[in-house]
C-alpha cells in the first residue's frame, strides 16, 4: 500500500486547509481510512475514519469542524478542516492497512 498526502500548509486561525490522500497498491473501496495527526512532544492521535461503508467517526476536540470524506473512484480520502485553531497544528498522516503515509505539516498561527 502506498499513501501519498496532499494539501498542508500555513493558515490563520479560523481558517481552513483540504487535506488529500491519494492511496495505490490494494483494494482500496473495502477498506476504513483513518487521518492521524501529531504535534510536537505528543503521541499520534486519531482525527477521523471513514469505513468501506461511509460511516464517519471523528474524535472529540474536531467535530463539527472537520469533515472526511472518500471518492473510492478516484482512490482518495479528503480531510477538510475548518474553523482552524492554533491547536490543529501537527502533522497530519494518512492511514490504510497498516501503512501510513509521509504526512503533510499544517500549521495554524497568525
Amino acid at each position: 500500500v502506498q499513501l501519498v498526502e496532499s494539501g498542508g500548509g500555513l493558515v490563520q486561525p479560523g481558517g481552513s486547509l483540504r487535506l488529500d490522500c491519494a492511496a495505490s497498491g490494494t483494494i482500496f473501496t473495502i477498506y476504513p481510512v483513518s487521518w492521524y495527526r501529531q504535534a510536537p512532544g505528543k503521541e499520534r492521535e486519531l482525527v477521523a475514519q471513514i469505513t468501506s461503508g461511509f460511516v464517519t467517526e471523528y474524535a472529540d476536540s474536531v467535530k463539527g469542524r472537520f469533515t472526511i470524506s472518500r471518492d473510492n473512484a478516484q482512490r482518495t480520502v479528503s480531510l477538510q478542516m475548518n474553523s482552524l485553531k492554533p491547536e490543529d497544528t501537527a502533522v497530519y498522516y494518512c492511514y490504510l492497512l497498516r501503512s501510513w503515509g509521509q504526512g503533510t505539516q499544517v500549521t495554524v498561527s497568525s
